[in-house]
C-alpha cells in the first residue's frame, strides 16, 4: 500500500489519499497544466488529464457517490449514472444500421453491431478462440483456470458463471418458469424447455456430416461423433476405462464410489444417474411426455416409445452373430444368445433346474409354490402363467387363431398345431432310446416306454392294482364304481368299456342279416 500511495503522491496529498479530491476551479486549472501521462497504480491504465485519473480510482476504492433519484442505485462515474437513467427514462439513443435495434447505451450498439459484422476482437490466450464480447472471453477463460467464483448458499456447489448458478438455485427454489405450450410441463431453464419442444416438433437440427443422422440437441451430436473419430475422451481414474460420453464415466464411477447423489424429492429413494431419476419420477407425476405417432399410445420413457414403435415399423436391428436371427430389442438378442452359448444363469433354489431367462425360472417357481395368479373372468379358473391363461380364454371365446396350411383346421394353441401338423409331414420327432421307435408326440413315447422299463407307474386307491398307463388305470377303476359309460343305441344295453360295446353292437347287426 505505501508503495501505491508513492505513485499518487505527486498528485493527491497523503491526508487526503484518493477519498477527497477537490474540483475547485484551481484544481481544474492545475489538472489542465498537469497535462501529460497518468497511471492508475492499480491496473496501469494512463489518462490525459489528471481529474481522468481521480474519477478512475473511485473504481478500485469503490466509491460510489453518484445515485438514481428513482432507483437509488450508486455509480462511480457520472457516465455511469447518466446512462442507467436511461433505463427510467427510456430512452434509446443509439441505433443500428443494420437492422434498427436501439439501445440505450453506445457500449450495447457496439456489442450488438458485431452480430452482424462477425467481429471477435477479444483472443483467448490459452487456446486461441475468439469471442465478441471481453465478458464472454472471462467466462470461458475459467474453463482453463477452473475458476468457480460463484456458489450457490444452499449446497456449496460453485460454478464459473452467474447465469449458471440462477439456475441451478432454482432446484432449491423448486421454481420452473419456463413451461410447454403443447403438455404443460415446466422446467427450471429455457434451453431445457426447448430441447422438450423437439419431442412434439420432431425437429432434429443438428445433423452428422459423417452419416447424416440428425440430433435434437447438440450435445448429443458431439458424442455421437466420437464414435466416427473413435474418440474416448473420458477416463476414469480408478480403474482407467475411457469413455466417449462424459454422462457416460460418471455413471461408471459410481461403481468405485457406491455414491447416489440423485435423490427423489417425493420419495426419498436415491439414484447414482440423473437420467434413473427422472424416469423414476415418472412415477409419481405419472407423466407421458412420448407418444406414438401411429397409434396415439404414450410412455413415460423415451426409450420405451422407441421401443414400441418397432412393432409398427418391423425393425430388428439387433442380429445373432451366431444364426443371423434379428430382434426389435437388444435384451431379447442377450436371450437368444444363451442359447448358443448355453449359458443358464438363472437357478431354481429348490429343486436344481436352470434357465436362461429370468422370466422362465419366475413362471418354473410356481411349480412349488402353486401360486396361480392370473384368473379366468369367466370361469374362475386360475393359472401359474399369462400364456396359459390367455390360451384358455380361446376356449370362451372360441378364437382359433393358428391355422394349418395343408388341410384348414384351426387349433387354439400353436403347440397343438405343430402336432397336427405332424399328421401330414409325417414327423416323428421323438424315439426310444432302447428300441429307437419314432413316435410324433412325448405322451405317445413316455407310454410306450414303459413297456421296456416294466414300469406301472398308475395304482388303483382300492386293490392296488398296477397299470402301465392312465387309460388302463380309468377303464379298471370303473369294475369298484359300476360306471359303465358307453350305450347300446339298440337296446340301451351299458358297458363299462368301450370295446366290449363294439363287440356287443355285432350281435345287432347280426340278428339284422336276412337269413339264407
Amino acid at each position: 500500500d505505501e508503495e501505491v500511495e508513492e505513485k499518487i503522491g505527486k498528485y493527491v496529498s497523503h491526508a487526503d489519499h484518493v477519498e477527497t479530491f477537490s474540483t475547485s476551479r484551481e484544481h481544474q486549472q492545475e489538472d489542465h497544466r498537469a497535462k501529460g501521462s497518468h497511471h492508475c497504480p492499480h491496473c496501469e491504465e494512463i489518462f490525459p488529464f489528471l481529474s481522468k485519473l481521480k474519477i478512475h480510482l473511485k473504481i478500485h476504492t469503490r466509491e460510489k457517490p453518484y445515485s438514481c433519484s428513482e432507483c437509488g442505485a450508486s455509480y462511480s462515474q457520472p457516465d455511469t449514472l447518466k446512462q442507467h437513467e436511461r433505463i427510467h427514462k427510456r430512452e434509446k439513443p443509439y441505433s443500428c444500421s443494420d437492422c434498427g435495434a436501439s439501445f440505450s447505451q453506445l457500449g450495447h450498439l457496439k456489442r450488438h453491431e458485431r452480430i452482424h459484422t462477425g467481429e471477435k476482437p477479444y483472443s483467448c490466450s490459452d487456446c486461441g478462440k475468439s469471442f465478441s464480447q471481453v465478458r464472454t472471453l472471462q467466462q470461458h477463460e475459467r474453463i482453463h483456470t477452473g475458476e468457480k467464483p460463484y456458489s450457490c448458499s444452499d449446497c456449496g456447489a460453485s460454478y464459473s458463471r452467474p447465469d449458471t448458478l440462477k439456475q441451478h438455485e432454482r432446484i432449491h427454489k423448486k421454481e420452473k418458469p419456463y413451461s410447454c405450450s403443447d403438455c404443460g410441463a415446466s422446467f427450471s431453464q429455457l434451453g431445457h424447455l426447448k430441447r422438450h419442444e423437439r419431442i412434439h416438433t420432431g425437429e432434429k437440427p443438428y445433423s452428422c456430416s459423417d452419416c447424416g443422422k440428425s440430433f435434437c440437441q447438440l450435445a448429443t451430436l458431439k458424442q455421437h461423433e466420437h464414435i466416427h473419430k473413435g474418440e474416448k475422451p473420458y477416463s476414469c481414474s480408478d480403474c482407467g476405462a475411457s469413455f466417449s460420453r462424459l454422462r457416460t464415466l460418471k455413471n461408471h464411477e459410481g461403481i468405485h464410489t457406491g455414491e447416489k447423489h440423485n435423490f427423489c424429492s417425493d420419495c426419498g429413494k436415491s439414484f447414482s444417474q440423473l437420467g434413473h431419476l427422472k424416469r423414476h419420477e415418472h412415477v409419481h407425476t405419472r407423466e407421458k411426455p412420448y407418444s406414438c405417432s401411429d397409434c396415439g399410445m404414450s410412455f413415460s420413457q423415451l426409450g420405451h416409445l422407441k421401443r414400441h414403435e418397432r412393432i409398427h415399423t418391423g425393425e430388428k436391428p439387433y442380429s445373432c452373430s451366431d444364426c443371423g436371427k434379428s430382434f426389435s430389442q437388444v435384451g431379447t438378442l442377450k436371450q437368444h444368445e444363451r442359447i448358443h452359448k448355453g449359458e443358464k444363469p438363472y437357478s431354481c433354489s429348490e429343486c436344481g433346474a436352470s434357465f436362461s431367462r429370468l422370466t422362465t425360472l419366475k413362471n418354473h417357481g410356481r411349480i412349488h409354490t402353486g401360486e396361480k395368479l392370473y384368473f379366468c373372468s369367466d370361469c374362475g379358473k386360475s393359472f401359474a402363467q399369462l400364456g396359459t391363461l390367455k390360451q384358455h380364454e380361446r376356449i370362451h371365446k372360441g378364437e382359433k387363431p393358428y391355422s394349418c396350411s395343408d388341410c384348414g383346421a384351426s387349433f387354439s394353441r400353436p403347440g397343438t398345431l405343430k402336432k397336427h401338423e405332424r399328421i401330414h409331414t409325417g414327423e416323428k420327432p421323438y424315439s426310444c432310446s432302447v428300441c429307437g421307435a419314432s413316435f410324433s408326440r412325448s405322451d405317445t413315447l413316455k407310454q410306450h416306454e414303459y413297456i421296456h422299463m416294466a414300469m406301472k407307474p398308475y395304482s388303483c386307491s382300492d386293490c392296488v392294482k398296477c397299470f402301465k398307463t392312465s387309460t388302463e388305470l380309468k377303464v379298471h377303476q370303473r369294475t369298484h364304481t359300476g360306471e359303465k359309460p358307453y350305450s347300446c343305441s339298440d337296446c340301451g344295453k351299458s358297458f363299462a368299456q368301450l370295446g366290449t360295446l363294439k363287440q356287443h353292437e355285432r350281435i345287432h347287426r347280426r340278428e339284422a342279416l336276412p337269413l339264407l
